[in-house]
C-alpha cells in the first residue's frame, strides 16, 4: 500500500505529538510493562521541555512522531520516537530519526544521545543502522539495568 508521508516540525504542545506519545505509552505498556516497572520513567518523559518535535502523517493520518530535547551544551537527547505499528517497516522511523539528528546539528549540538531498551529490538535496529553505538548509561538511567543507552556524534 502506497501513501504520502509528511513530516511536520512542531513542539511538545502539539495535540498530535501528544497523542502519539499517549499511543507510545500504550504500546510500551503492552510490550514491556510486564517485565519492566515503567512508572519510574514517567518523570523523564515529560513534554513541557520539548521545543523541537516532529509529527508524521501518512495520507493526512497521524502515523508517528518524535522529539529532541537539550540534555546539556553538547548533547541533544532523542525522545518519544514512535511509529504506529501499521506504518512500521517502511522507512518512516529511519527518516524521522535522521531528520531529528539534522535538526539537532543545525541547532549546534555535537552529539545525540538516547535511552531505549533491548526488548525494543526494532528501535535498536533503526538506531544501529543510523550509526548509534551503545554507550554507558547516562544521567537518570545510570542505575536502571533494563535501560540501553546509545549515542552518535552529529
Amino acid at each position: 500500500m502506497d501513501f504520502h508521508v509528511t513530516y511536520i516540525k512542531t513542539d511538545g504542545k502539539d495535540k498530535d505529538f501528544i497523542e502519539n506519545c499517549r499511543l507510545l505509552d500504550i504500546e510500551l505498556d503492552r510490550r514491556v510493562g510486564k517485565k519492566i516497572q515503567r512508572d519510574k520513567y514517567t518523570k523523564y518523559n515529560q513534554l513541557d521541555e520539548i521545543r523541537e518535535a516532529v509529527a508524521v502523517y501518512a495520507d493526512n493520518r497521524l502515523a508517528g512522531g518524535g522529539a529532541i530535547r537539550r540534555y546539556d551544551d553538547k548533547n541533544m537527547e532523542l525522545k518519544r520516537v514512535f511509529v504506529h505499528p501499521q506504518y512500521q517497516g517502511r522507512g518512516i522511523g529511519t527518516r524521522l530519526v535522521s531528520m531529528l539528528m539534522e535538526w539537532a546539528a543545525q541547532l549546534g549540538y555535537q552529539r545525540m544521545i538516547l535511552e531505549t531498551g533491548e526488548l525494543l529490538a526494532e528501535s535498536c535496529a533503526v538506531y544501529k543502522k543510523l550509526g548509534f553505538q551503545v554507550t554507558e548509561n547516562y544521567g537518570p538511567y545510570r542505575d536502571m539495568p533494563e535501560s540501553l543507552c546509545m549515542a552518535k556524534d552529529l
